[in-house]
């Protein structure tokens, strides 16, 4: 099931399914990473602010208009 990467709970590993941000966002998330099939963890989501995330091994802090279109799955351990 779809959700938005600003909805995932802390400590969860999701799978990034669709990306839909104007391009040069969508281009410098890749050149960092961020594609689809990336797996992502959720470290801390406080739901206030920024998220931080890791993905191939960096920890980012991702903005939550940025989080609000990146469509992922969960993914079951």
């Amino acid at each position: 099931m779809k959700m938005k990467l600003k909805e995932g709970k802390n400590h969860k590993v999701y799978c990034v399914r669709e990306i839909h941000l104007e391009l040069n966002l969508e281009r410098r998330l890749e050149a960092l990473g961020l594609t689809e099939g990336t797996r992502v963890t959720i470290l801390n989501n406080d739901k206030k602010g920024a998220l931080t995330v890791r993905f191939r091994g960096t920890r980012f802090a991702v903005g939550k208009r940025i989080a609000d279109h990146i469509l992922v799955e969960e993914v079951q351990a």
